[in-house]
């Protein structure tokens, strides 16, 4: 037989002296493989040839990657919008499941040999082979990702995770979507065997060729839970966790997944059956679609950044309170060294302290956690400036404080590094006035959790140069945040599109709206937390002072019974003081009980997000942001808009387009 296969574009095949077959997938003209039509149909040739061999021709066959950073990172999902019925998803599934049933067949063994990202379509893949080995480097992870594209693993990915893993395993696994590192997944049994390294996998794949090596699968024990009675209560305690996160509304894929377990989980032939019935509609909903766009407009905003260039890798931040002491620890998180500045010493301490619990959080083990202690730097006087690659102001909003603070950073600073100012409220313009470069200075605006919120406004003044916009892009794709590029402007993007729709809140409650009913209201449009109850966790203090500098407040709008000014001057300023709308009792906000129908709320969380549309409409026609794609993805990742919907503007471009075709027909 041939020991090579010609004319391949996104996979090499070769079968070595022993008989082994090696197959590397390696996608022509992309950083990340992932699994197209092209990619699948020449793997289908390779099998081919393994199924074509001769008896003892062929050992074995292993499947890897020629990336640097990804195994398979999922299917192409550029190709997705091309499937737009239930029947074309059928008939792609249908070839593809083939395929997989095929390599599942095999005579002989196949062996995965993982690095990098193995994640969605990937791990469906190396669930099909018979032994699987990852490396321990901290770029591998493993997962299904599937729940957050509104959909689940639909190539018999959850008979195989249930075979492979056991049900509770395989299923947290997939209704979590979140992505496990090596180690995990060894433990669950979505791998066999580890590596220290991706130079190992070769040497360990050929032995487990030779070897004949197949995995055991899950436990006896733990199939024992795909039994009745065991598994409807599995099924019950899911679907209870997986509510209280999310509404079925909104997000059915893991509501269906569960059902999927529950009905077919102790049997795997109409499981499979009925994962492909239950996953094309799916697939084809407007939940799915605009998902699927949100994914697509991370990237967008990922791809801001010159991917060669500017490397950061120490940040000096001035000004120890919550945002900047915040942003000094996740650039450590990040792997960055980071040295904090502030005139009070007591509060950088505070703030090392409270670094620490979110190290213990993100990182694992003592010797990530105290090298992560170590790169947090204390620094009062500010000697580590000179050596610092970004340096990020996050002071009082002061302009002329701000003003003095960087005519002197402009002279300790090096050459090259970015000078960066926090601020949310000040034009950039003024604040560079004073420095001999103005057009050094840009604007890096964070928000509040940094840990939990992906987005970081990147503002660019009049003056400033695009090589520095260029520079800050990059470090806020370093720190795995996604930047957005706005113009200096009141409020930038996030605040000025946000603040309406908490000053309707504030108006609707004013009027006589109760609290409950307020919030209640937002949930059910999609918004991951209530108007008031985020109020109160910002601080009713910010939102006043954000309205009126916007000129959008109560009291801008002449009323005299401000209820919002009035809660502040009495120190009720939401959850830091114990009260604002609500009394806080061990963080929470206390709840009067109370039920409203869904008609009533659907109205009100209508009337109650209009001014956020209308607004995101305006600063579009104002040029903040490049373009309406910018304008969405700004606000999803910046305030948590309803994902599902797409987007404000796509929201809104979709509800005409609706209303259109309802009074047509």
């Amino acid at each position: 037989m041939p020991t090579t296969l010609p004319d391949l574009k996104d996979w090499t095949f070769t079968v070595d002296f022993e008989g082994i077959a090696w197959a590397v997938f390696d996608r022509e003209g992309e950083s990340m493989n992932s699994l197209g039509r092209r990619p699948t149909e020449e793997l289908d040739r390779i099998v081919k040839a393994v199924e074509d061999a001769k008896a003892g021709e062929i050992k074995g066959l292993v499947l890897m990657s020629g990336k640097e950073s990804s195994f398979v990172a999922g299917a192409d999902i550029r190709e997705f919008e091309g499937f737009d019925t239930e029947e074309k998803i059928k008939e792609v599934v249908k070839e593809t499941l083939a395929l997989l049933d095929r390599i599942e067949r095999l005579p002989v063994p196949v062996v995965a040999a993982i690095h990098g990202y193995c994640l969605g379509g990937g791990l469906e893949l190396v669930l099909a082979c018979d032994w699987r080995i990852a490396d321990r480097e901290e770029g591998t992870r493993l997962g299904f990702p599937e729940v957050k594209l509104g959909i689940f693993p639909g190539l018999h990915g959850t008979v195989r995770s249930l075979a492979a893993a056991g049900p509770l395993d395989a299923m947290t696994a997939m209704l979590t979507g979140k992505m496990l590192r090596p180690g995990a997944a060894r433990a669950m049994g979505f791998v066999d065997q580890l590596v220290p390294t991706r130079h190992n996998l070769r040497w360990a794949a050929r032995k487990a060729v030779l070897q004949k090596r197949r995995s055991k699968g899950a436990s006896w024990w733990k199939k024992l839970m795909l039994r009745q009675p065991a598994r409807g209560l599995l099924a019950k305690q899911m679907r209870a966790k997986t509510a209280a996160k999310v509404r079925e509304e909104h997000y059915p894929a893991p509501f269906r997944l569960i059902d999927l377990f529950e009905r077919y989980g102790d049997d795997p032939v109409r499981m499979k059956r009925a994962e492909t019935e239950m996953f094309a509609p799916l697939m084809a909903s407007e939940t799915s679609r605009n998902l699927r766009r949100v994914f697509a407009l991370s990237e967008m905003l990922k791809d801001s950044a010159p991917k060669d260039g500017f490397k950061p890798r120490k940040v000096h931040v001035i000004g120890a309170g919550t945002m900047g002491a915040d942003i000094a620890a996740w650039c450590v998180v990040s792997g960055m060294q980071a040295s904090l500045q502030d005139l009070d010493e007591a509060q950088i301490g505070k703030a090392l302290k409270r670094a620490k619990g979110l190290f213990k959080k993100r990182l694992r083990g003592k010797t990530a956690i105290d090298s992560a202690v170590a790169r947090l730097i204390a620094d009062p006087e500010g000697k580590h400036i000179k050596h610092a690659d970004v340096i990020i102001e996050a002071i009082v909003e002061k302009l002329d404080v701000k003003q003095t603070l960087f005519a002197e950073l402009e002279k300790k600073a090096k050459a090259g590094a970015v000078l960066a100012t926090n601020t949310s409220s000040l034009r950039l313009e003024d604040i560079a006035k004073p420095l001999a470069d103005p057009g050094r200075l840009v604007g890096l605006h964070f928000f509040n959790p940094v840990a939990q919120l992906p987005l970081v406004e990147v503002v660019r003044g009049e003056g400033t140069r695009e090589e520095e916009v260029d520079k800050a892009c990059a470090f806020v794709t370093a720190i795995n945040k996604l930047p957005l590029i706005t113009k200096s402007c009141p409020g930038f993007l996030v605040n000025r599109v946000l603040a309406p729709y908490m000053m309707e809140a504030v108006r609707l409650y004013q009027d006589g709206q109760p609290r409950e009913k307020i919030d209640q209201a937002a949930l059910k449009f999609g918004m991951p937390m209530g108007p008031m109850e985020l109020m109160d966790m910002v601080g009713l203090d910010i939102c006043n002072k954000v309205g009126e500098e916007l000129d959008i407040s109560p009291s801008s709008a002449g009323k005299t019974d401000n209820v919002l000014a009035t809660l502040v001057k009495q120190g009720k300023l939401g959850k830091k003081t114990g009260e604002g709308f609500y009394v806080w009792v061990d963080g929470k906000p206390k709840r009067e009980e109370a039920e409203y129908s869904a008609a009533e709320l659907q109205r009100l969380g209508r009337e109650l997000i209009k001014p956020l549309l209308d607004e995101a409409d305006r600063a579009l026609a104002d040029g903040v942001v490049e373009s309406a794609d910018h304008v969405d993805a700004g606000v999803i990742f910046g305030t948590g808009f309803a994902p599902f919907r797409g987007g404000p503007l796509h929201y809104r471009r979709s509800e005409a387009a609706n209303t259109s075709d309802k009074e047509a027909a």
